[in-house]
């Protein structure tokens, strides 16, 4: 039995250009991501979301402007946590993304995208989220390296995903 803790991943991102942050401290140092955390007690997903995209890189979106657009979902051999993410994308926000004491933002062409210094999944689910098109994964890793198995499958839409796995 996994103890479920759900997060936040956000990507700002344009026709030819994706942003992502070099985490500069904790979880996943030295690796390229987006910008996102852990869901607060008392704080929407959504809610969750803008705030860690204005705490890692300065950046503000509008709700409005926010699209789920994928699931991801995490365990690690010999732990009992389950992390439960939930993937964002914006193109529309306000400010200019800016270094803080956790993330250090830059823009990356979609054909230069850093893999091999990002975590192992990224490789495998980031094409479908380049393509605009909504996903659900499933990944358990062995340490933060090596992925043992997973799965990931398009889907049509992301209420009805959420509808179907209550």
């Amino acid at each position: 039995m996994y103890l479920r803790k759900v997060y936040t991943l956000v990507f700002l991102h344009n026709e030819t250009h994706i942003l992502l942050g070099l985490k500069k401290r904790g979880f996943g140092l030295n690796k390229w991501n987006g910008f996102g955390g852990k869901v607060e007690q008392n704080e929407t997903i959504i809610d969750a979301a803008i705030r860690e995209l204005r705490e890692e890189c300065c950046v503000d979106v509008n709700k409005n402007n926010l699209k789920n657009i994928g699931h991801l979902e995490f365990t690690f051999e010999g732990e009992s946590l389950l992390m439960d993410v939930r993937v964002f994308s914006a193109s529309v926000y306000e400010g200019v993304p800016t270094e803080t004491e956790e993330m250090s933002p830059k823009w990356f062409n979609y054909e230069e995208i850093p893999f091999n210094d990002m975590w192992p999944d990224d490789r495998i689910w980031f094409p479908y989220m380049l393509k605009s098109k909504l996903f659900y994964g499933k990944f358990h890793y062995k340490g933060y390296d090596t992925i043992l198995n997973y799965e990931v499958q398009e889907l049509k839409s992301m209420d009805s995903f959420y509808k179907n796995n209550k």
